[in-house]
């Protein structure tokens, strides 16, 4: 088996594979693993750029079970923070969004007794989620399901079907727009870091849900040590990996995938041929188009450039700084004025989210220093306005293929990435004075800069949005073919564009792909947990000003952060 690219759902799909007797080699034009489950080196600080909370991560729920089984969480220290997010308004008023439902309900009857019956609702079904996650399935595909394991499903959800129901039915713009403090209005559409126009209430009440019960951390390690946890994990179950390597081609004889050219020239034979990588790069340029029925057709040549069906990008400002900041929260959102927004390039809404990541992962720069990590949602189109150049080269050094080298831009590019620097450097100079005397390392991507390292369609970090024609789409045609194509034997996707979501849905489309492809061979799934290093441990940290602090704290952890054993 080929396996085409090294982000969490090659590497997932090839340690299922592995675990199934199958010979697996993953193909990865990088040279480290994980997609945009990353980091990289600036001097002394290391630069994390995805995990800022990981569904699964505590026990209780099927998603742990598939990080266990990837050996992802094996030997670390999970850590939760009691305050999923803060919303902060343009008058400075804070939402402190505490993922349990009692706090919760106690702080925002406390901002706005007028709303206190719509928070009860809220906190109400965010408590029947909590007991929910335990039900909800995701180690077997819907559509490997019999009628009987379809049916003992559902009603396993009868008891949360009313919660479901009404979390499903109703956007979170016309949910929060009932409130009738203006600050709540606003805030709930923040609740996930940035304001999602599609998502219905149920993605929030999940997420807290998740965080409340301790499944939704942070790992020891970031994002870039969970990749190469996962990598471990593959490599000792005897898989392959070859980095440097960029596949140009799927070959197909008589309608079977049996390999794939590389960009030097070279063939690689295999039996079976799993695309990890971006979707509309499989479908469009390794196949060339063949094989979309009608249907996979109008996703990848229609659909997918209507506005809203696939996840935007990330603008990323990384401050590296020399001295702490006890007094940030962790995770803050703040809503912007038009000022500050227009002289952000591509923003999508005028907000910014704000992470003091020292606070979630200390081992990652030096003790007594702090790194900023600060992200907008952002559409491309703006930047590549900007620039008409490539987007991605290959260059050869020493002998060997580079493909994620730097591109060289055009001069207004590199203004608006300057423009917008120095705005967040100024927005945040004025809530935490001395952060601009204390910058030692800065560092600037925009959805180019994903392009370049992923080759992602228009920069995205994810892939089809959920809840609107295009996710609901790939989910009915996974359900009717498989994660393959009609007609195209022995060819399987894997990953987020197989799927929709994150990381673990990353990380379960690798399980999935592999129960495909045993029913599709007649043998039977099999996987188990790695027992190669013990379970992981996990602390709750308190956040700021006081909220939520225990009475009687443990003793300060890194960058003097409390923490408390769960």
């Amino acid at each position: 088996m080929i396996i085409i690219g090294a982000g969490l759902g090659g590497l997932s799909t090839g340690a299922y594979a592995q675990m199934n007797g199958y010979r697996s080699h993953v193909l990865e034009m990088h040279d480290v693993p994980g997609g945009c489950c990353t980091a990289w080196e600036r001097g002394d600080f290391t630069l994390d750029a995805c995990v800022s909370w990981m569904l699964g991560s505590g026990p209780g729920n099927e998603m742990h079970q598939i990080w266990l089984e990837l050996g992802a969480l094996q030997g670390k220290e999970v850590r939760h923070f009691d305050v999923f997010n803060v919303v902060r308004g343009q008058d400075g008023r804070a939402v402190y969004f505490y993922s349990d439902p009692d706090r919760l309900q106690a702080h925002l009857t406390a901002l706005s007794p007028a709303d206190e019956r719509r928070v009860r609702d809220f906190c109400d079904r965010l408590r029947a989620f909590r007991k929910a996650l335990a039900v909800y399935p995701f180690l077997k595909p819907v559509g490997l399901m019999g009628r009987v394991e379809r049916w003992r499903m559902l009603a396993s959800f009868l008891p949360y079907f009313n919660a479901v129901r009404a979390s499903i039915s109703v956007l979170m713009s016309e949910y929060s727009a009932r409130f009738q403090d203006p600050l709540l209005r606003q805030a709930f559409n923040f609740v996930l870091y940035e304001k999602h126009p599609n998502f219905p209430v149920l993605p929030t009440h999940f997420q807290l849900a998740s965080h409340a019960n301790l499944s939704a951390g942070v790992p020891e390690g970031g994002s870039l040590g969970l990749a190469r946890s996962v990598e471990q994990r593959y490599l000792r179950l005897g898989g392959r990996v070859t980095y440097n390597a960029k596949v140009e081609e799927v070959l197909v004889e008589e309608d079977r995938a049996v390999g794939v050219r590389l960009s030097d020239g070279s063939e690689l034979r295999a039996d079976i041929v799993v695309s990890a990588c971006d979707g509309p790069t499989t479908m469009r340029k390794l196949l060339g188009g063949r094989y979309l029925d009608d249907d996979y057709r109008k996703l990848y040549t229609e659909t997918i450039d209507q506005p809203g069906m696939v996840f935007p990008g990330y603008f990323t400002l990384f401050l590296g700084l020399d001295r702490p900041f006890p007094e940030a929260d962790p995770c803050t959102t703040y809503l912007l004025d038009e000022d500050v927004a227009s002289q952000l390039t591509g923003i999508r809404h005028p907000s910014i989210n704000v992470q003091f990541r020292s606070r979630h992962y200390p081992e990652l720069s030096p003790r007594g220093t702090t790194v900023v990590y600060v992200t907008y949602f952002c559409d491309i189109a703006p930047w590549r306005a900007l620039d008409e150049g490539p987007e991605q080269v290959t260059r050869s050094r020493g002998g060997q293929e580079l493909h994620t080298l730097p591109v060289r831009h055009g001069r207004g590019y590199y203004a608006a990435k300057r423009r917008a620097r120095l705005a967040l450097v100024r927005f945040l100079e004025e809530r935490f004075p001395g952060i601009t005397d204390a910058v030692t390392v800065r560092d600037v991507s925009s959805p180019l800069t994903h392009v370049r390292y992923t080759g992602n369609h228009d920069g995205t970090v994810l892939g089809w949005q959920p809840f609107v024609e295009s996710g609901e789409k790939l989910e009915e045609l996974v359900k009717k073919h498989g994660p393959g194509l009609p007609g195209l034997a022995d060819f399987y996707q894997s990953g987020v564009w197989a799927t929709t979501g994150g990381l673990i849905r990353a990380a379960a489309a690798g399980r999935h792909v592999m129960q495909f492809v045993c029913r599709d061979d007649g043998r039977e799934f099999t996987a188990d947990v790695d027992r190669s290093a013990p379970p992981p441990t996990h602390v709750v940290i308190p956040v700021g000003g006081g909220a939520g602090r225990s009475a009687d704290p443990a003793e300060p952890g890194p960058h003097g952060t409390e923490r408390q054993p769960l």
